[in-house]
């Protein structure tokens, strides 16, 4: 789509290089929206929310909406490892616009950011949310958490912290489930094409890779890894 704005930002190099932590966690922001109407959302803001928003308004966009992937603080902010990182807390007092997040990880969401279930727009599988012209499709994929989902643009996939180019998300923290993990990746990515390009949450391995190619290449595809998550 000629239209689509999608810029993929990585957390201590692109924005947040100020922040002692950032860098090392190695997160992505993505920005998604329609260069025709000048509208976009982030997806996953957290870190630097003063710098994303520069980025926005220097590329002449309207920020309209904040997208959560998962309830984890570094990806939508909230307490974490004894120190506090911005997120939509931050975005609403700078900018406010709603925030979206999957009804399974809504509860989280409370107890890591102090927000409201009432401060929440809540997403189901299958939601479609258009900013402009461009369509964004969620797509529920749990496992790392019960609420964890991908969002589709055309043939991109931002996955959060669901698949990376090496590994998958880790399924032993708060709501974790392994045999969900397998039944996303098995089942649920199985409607997927192989020329679906990948956009993870973390630069763990690399930015962005064809389904396809981490079909053969990442292990957490192997049937035995999968079987073995299923217990």
């Amino acid at each position: 789509m000629s239209d689509l704005y999608f810029r993929q930002l990585l957390a201590g190099r692109d924005f947040g290089r100020a922040h002692p932590v950032a860098g090392q966690m190695q997160n992505f922001v993505y920005l998604v929206g329609d260069k025709a109407t000048r509208e976009c959302v982030v997806i996953d803001p957290a870190w630097a929310i003063e710098d994303l928003l520069a980025i926005v308004a220097a590329d002449g966009m309207k920020l309209v909406a904040a997208f959560g992937t998962h309830y984890h603080p570094d990806h939508i902010g909230g307490s974490m490892m004894g120190f506090n990182v911005d997120g939509f807390v931050r975005l609403l007092e700078h900018n406010p616009v709603p925030l979206h997040i999957h009804k399974g990880d809504a509860e989280f969401v409370r107890k890591v950011t102090g927000l409201g279930i009432a401060d929440l727009t809540l997403r189901d599988a299958g939601d479609k949310v258009a900013v402009g012209r461009v369509e964004i499709e969620w797509l529920h994929t749990p496992g790392h958490t019960p609420g964890s989902c991908c969002f589709r643009v055309g043939g991109a996939l931002v996955a959060g912290d669901t698949l990376f180019l090496q590994g998958c998300g880790r399924t032993d923290l708060p709501g974790g489930d392994p045999e969900e993990m397998a039944r996303t990746l098995g089942q649920r990515f199985s409607a997927l094409p192989d020329d679906t390009i990948i956009f993870p949450g973390h630069n763990y391995g690399g930015p962005q890779a064809p389904l396809g190619r981490l079909r053969k290449d990442n292990p957490v595809f192997d049937p035995r890894v999968l079987q073995r998550m299923l217990g």
